[in-house]
């Protein structure tokens, strides 16, 4: 009998269940999990293979006759913010996003149960507990980590940190060739502020200032409204039978 490294990943396929972005299609998806000394490694080159994290498990879909579900990676050395994207810009000049570890907070949980409850109340996630949105912040075993942003305050410029209610979140992972978006949320009750924009344009700028090529934003599904928004960011590459494809 052989025997298969412990290192070497497993890989598993869920059974159909209905797909969240189009309406009569039915989503599988093969996964595998991220634990041990490998983890970040293993992550690095799923993500770049259109993997996506969640917790410890790292999964792409794997439909039957669809292939609706893209990767998309934008190019952050390259991209211009359109003019639309500057006035968000500065419309967000008095936030800062300050860095922690990922571990979870009663104050990020009750700003992500509004969210939920204003923008995704029908979705997936809807009806997560606090001890379920801990597991997903604090459960990974790769370098993630929690931003937090705030309005910032006198002495910002020194501790790197704002005042005030938490207004976003962003539970973002560092790989070799970039950031990864894992999630983030916000403050639905600042809609004018369009914090969804500003935390990707956020990453952005965060990528180029640590020489990283790359902001992953995880699927673009063409057809669903939900996902129309990550197009916007170009020029941006998108994972196809050849590879990576740049998108002008």
């Amino acid at each position: 009998m052989t025997h298969q490294p412990t290192q070497s990943p497993q890989f598993f396929l869920t059974a159909p269940s209905p797909c969240p972005y189009l309406e009569g299609k039915f989503e599988r998806k093969v996964f595998t999990h991220l634990v041990g000394d490998r983890a970040p490694e293993m992550n690095d080159l799923l993500t770049q293979g259109g993997f996506r994290r969640s917790q410890n498990i790292a999964y792409r879909p794997a439909c039957d006759g669809c292939l609706a579900c893209v990767s998309v990676r934008i190019l952050a050395g390259e991209f211009e913010p359109s003019r639309n994207m500057k006035r968000v810009l500065h419309r967000n000049s008095d936030l800062i996003g300050a860095v922690h570890d990922a571990e979870p907070s009663t104050e990020q949980y009750s700003l992500f149960r509004s969210y939920l409850d204003a923008r995704h109340r029908r979705g997936g996630m809807s009806d997560m507990t606090v001890l379920d949105y801990a597991m997903m912040v604090e459960d990974t075993h790769v370098n993630t980590k929690i931003i937090e942003y705030r309005r910032r305050g006198p002495d910002s410029f020194i501790t790197g940190r704002g005042h005030g209610p938490l207004l976003a979140v962003a539970l973002t992972d560092t790989m070799a060739d970039g950031l990864s978006m894992v999630y983030s949320y916000y403050d639905p009750a600042v809609e004018d502020r369009s914090l969804g924009t500003f935390m990707i344009l956020d990453h952005i700028q965060r990528a180029r200032a640590a020489g990283l090529p790359h902001v992953y934003l995880g699927y673009w599904v063409n057809g669903s409204r939900k996902m129309a928004y990550k197009v916007r960011f170009k020029p941006q590459e998108h994972l196809g039978p050849k590879g990576w494809e740049r998108i002008a």
